[in-house]
């Protein structure tokens, strides 16, 4: 069975409530159908009704089964308020603003998830990283006992040998910009959670750079060294090594001749990228040479499930980051 069917069929095993703030692209209510039709979420569109069905009828996109919320007549709009005024007035928040703000899809989608009227929100389709996570943030926060939000794609290789049969976490490639040594520990923590509530496999980390076990020395390879200590210290028990080269972590012939001995070279399913330029870059590439699925930018960290979307995604994308949001959503 596909990766992505296995997330559906674990998806259908709890049913969970899924917002998707941006009705007024096609895309988004086509993922809508999609996923009614199959049976593994609930779904609310945040927009107004007639303007949604509308849209959809002219796009011959059934929402038999969707649920619709307008902000500016829901019964609990002026609760958001309240409890988002609550939530921001130490920042400088007034009422006023509150109300301005809670108008917005995506902040009353937010606003949903929060007071527990939906279980995940899927965002990005139309808007940049910044206009999902920053709601997301100002909202939800943070996890308990986690230090840093960041981003991973779930990445399946066709006819792959690799990984956990051609399925990989990558992280981070769609947040944390440059991470300090402790950062990329944190990045690699909480990675390895994500492969886990996805695959049910346990995951093997792999901390990557261009060096293996001290081949070369700079700062690059120092802060790899450095996190990958840290990562150690802060979770004994898991599968993790480092600094590896991409090469070494995957490839087994490899990692015997640059990495003997170690539990994770030639195995590790997990791969932690130095930087965002290294991880942007690694993910395109797999997905589009080796024809890979590449889901995400999915988010870590946060206190329940949110997650970006490429806006370059198809319908069908959507409907994968759904399915995946609902997992997340019963891990929690």
């Amino acid at each position: 069975m596909a990766f992505i069917d296995k997330i559906k069929q674990k998806a259908k095993k709890d049913i969970k409530t899924i917002i998707l703030p941006e009705s007024e692209d096609k895309r988004v209510l086509d993922a809508a159908s999609k996923v009614l039709k199959e049976k593994f979420a609930n779904i609310i569109l945040i927009g107004d009704e007639k303007e949604i069905l509308d849209r959809a009828n002219e796009n011959k996109i059934d929402l038999t089964g969707c649920k619709i919320i307008n902000p500016k007549t829901s019964d609990k709009f002026e609760q958001y308020v309240s409890d988002f005024y609550e939530l921001r007035k130490a920042k400088g928040m007034t009422l006023e603003k509150a109300r301005e703000t809670m108008f917005e899809p995506i902040y009353f989608g937010m606003m949903m998830v929060k007071e527990g009227d939906g279980d995940g929100l899927v965002s990005g389709a139309c808007h940049s990283t910044a206009n999902t996570l920053r709601p997301a943030l100002q909202i939800l926060k943070t996890a308990p006992g986690t230090k840093l939000v960041s981003a991973f794609f779930a990445i399946v290789v066709p006819n792959c040998e690799y990984g956990e049969n051609g399925v990989f976490v990558f992280g981070d490639c769609g947040l944390v910009e440059n991470p300090s040594a402790d950062d990329l520990s944190e990045i690699a923590i909480s990675s390895s959670k994500s492969f886990k509530q996805l695959t049910g496999k346990e995951s093997k980390v792999a901390m990557l750079s261009y060096s293996t076990y001290g081949s070369a020395h700079s700062e690059l390879t120092e802060k790899v060294v450095e996190a990958t200590n840290l990562l150690k210290e802060k979770q004994p028990n898991l599968a993790c090594d480092g600094e590896l080269q991409l090469d070494a972590a995957i490839i087994p012939e490899v990692a015997s001749s640059k990495a003997p001995g170690s539990d994770v070279a030639g195995k590790a399913n997990t791969l932690i990228f130095p930087d965002l330029n290294a991880g942007n870059i690694g993910y395109k590439l797999v997905q589009r040479l080796a024809k890979a699925e590449a889901y995400g930018p999915l988010c870590q960290g946060i206190a329940k499930p949110v997650n970006d979307l490429s806006r370059g995604c198809s319908s069908d994308d959507i409907v994968g980051v759904v399915a995946i949001t609902c997992v997340q959503s019963q891990n929690m």
